[in-house]
């Protein structure tokens, strides 16, 4: 093995305790995802154990990362982010992003059906969401919020909070989700005043 591959090994703990941490999970429950023990994954993070690809593997898909961000893999020239859908609350979540570390941008999709019951929860970070279609149902504490397309929505995720379709019908939305708690900063030119 070169100097540069054994280098790039090196990283791989790191980088994988970086992105456990970011996501806020534990290595009990990072262990039940995965189904790898947590001395394994411990021994991983801390680079007492050579990364394999059956370790890898399970790894970026509980992260929901390509294999070749938990490496450190060169970029291959090609800007397209291939995002292989999610499912999860009943929506199908596409990642647009491919940066662990940073804020992550998501398009949401949420079929037409029944509606489902509020159920909020919170998590560290901070999100900011634009309707793209649909009319959106956002709980968020105390408030019960409809939101129609072209708005959008920004807040500390450590309040409680839920979103859904607001009438049954299909709700297509962009968030952005930063796990560090920064804030999402839109800058947008005043409207003029056409009565004058």
């Amino acid at each position: 093995m070169t100097a540069k591959n054994e280098d790039v090994l090196r990283e791989v703990g790191p980088r994988l305790r970086a992105l456990r941490r970011d996501a806020g999970v534990t290595l009990t429950a990072l262990a039940d995802t995965t189904g790898i023990s947590v001395s394994t994954l411990s021994r991983l993070e801390s680079g007492q154990r050579k990364a394999t690809l059956e370790l890898l593997l399970p790894l970026a898909r509980a992260y929901r990362v390509p294999l070749d961000e938990l490496v450190g893999a060169p970029p291959t020239g090609d800007p397209r982010v291939y995002a292989r859908p999610i499912q999860r609350f009943g929506q199908t979540i596409l990642p647009l992003t491919r940066n662990p570390g940073g804020p992550q941008a998501f398009k949401h999709v949420i079929g037409a059906g029944a509606r489902q019951e509020p159920d909020p929860k919170t998590h560290e970070g901070y999100e900011w969401l634009y309707v793209m279609s649909g009319r959106l149902r956002l709980v968020l504490g105390p408030h019960d919020l409809v939101l129609p397309p072209g708005e959008a929505a920004e807040f500390d995720t450590r309040v409680p909070h839920w979103f859904g379709s607001a009438e049954g019908q299909a709700v297509e939305f962009l968030s952005i989700f930063d796990s560090q708690g920064a804030r999402i900063h839109v800058r947008a030119r005043p409207q003029r005043d056409s009565s004058g």
